[in-house]
């Protein structure tokens, strides 16, 4: 079962029909994808499902990949508790993980995510470390087993009540505020949605480690990588597996060199320090 969510009557002449459709006019939550995934968690029509997910009505023009190319691709690797991918695929090589992108996203991303780290006790070093290609995951398109959204939603659940609990009030109103969309690209969204579909890597290292896990590829966003970022993303994943400090370094001045002639010099003035952690850690 593999929803994709829409809004508008408009939307619907846009779905994939791989998909059964799910229409969310008029249910409004701060959680977006996330207030979905626990209608459906809770629904019976999920309940003798052995995979389920609820994808974007954009799921193809932001994966170029049809419905039916996802399903076979999950038929190819029986056995897995879940299914996703990256549709951002130039992420995974010019950002240490996608806590350091946000920060190019979103006002003082990384400062509040570490206070709501520490406010749900979780690791605060993964906010600054480097993370492989094969964790990178964004916009919640995943399909999962049963296991998985057992242990997921309530981990979900969990740090979001301990970061309410925790937080100062000025931190707590600064989560919930929609300065997180300073460009109105989100509906005016609050910094929850955006720190919640950041978790699911730190999820599967975590909570999740013992889930089995399969990262769908998708060949139609891999041939837009021009040739720096193919080998920034490998460089970086060598980088990892090998762990190697040296070669980390390495790729953090090739990026930052790319960073500097793709962008203005307004933008790497604001940003390039901050995405710059000062010392080399893996996850």
């Amino acid at each position: 079962m593999n929803p994709p969510i829409y809004y508008e009557p408009w939307h619907r002449d846009l779905l994939d029909p791989a998909f059964v459709p799910l229409d969310n006019a008029g249910a409004k939550s701060e959680l977006l994808e996330f207030s979905v995934f626990e209608r459906l968690q809770a629904h019976e029509a999920t309940q003798d499902a052995q995979l389920w997910g609820a994808l974007s009505w954009r799921f193809g023009e932001k994966t170029g990949m049809k419905g039916a190319e996802l399903l076979a691709a999950i038929a190819d690797k029986p056995g897995q508790d879940v299914y996703f991918c990256n549709p951002h695929i130039h992420n995974e090589a010019i950002y240490h993980n996608m806590w350091m992108q946000g920060e190019t996203a979103h006002p003082h991303f990384v400062a509040l995510t570490r206070a709501v780290f520490r406010a749900a006790g979780l690791d605060e070093a993964e906010i600054g470390a480097l993370h492989p290609s094969s964790s990178y995951s964004s916009a919640n398109y995943f399909v999962a087993s049963p296991k998985f959204w057992a242990l997921y939603v309530p981990f979900i659940r969990r740090v979001l009540k301990a970061a309410d609990d925790n937080l100062s009030p000025t931190l707590r109103n600064a989560f919930h505020s929609s300065a997180a969309d300073p460009k109105g690209l989100h509906g005016g969204a609050t910094y929850v949605p955006f720190i919640v579909e950041r978790l699911f890597g730190y999820f599967m290292r975590t909570e999740g480690k013992a889930l089995k896990a399969h990262k769908v590829p998708l060949l139609a966003r891999e041939v837009e990588l021009n040739v720096h970022q193919k080998l920034l993303r490998d460089m970086k994943d060598v980088a990892h597996s090998t762990k190697s400090a040296w070669l980390a370094a390495c790729w953090v001045n090739y990026r930052n060199l790319y960073l500097s002639q793709m962008n203005s010099e307004a933008w790497c003035a604001q940003y390039l320090r901050l995405i710059t952690p000062t010392d080399v850690r893996f996850v």
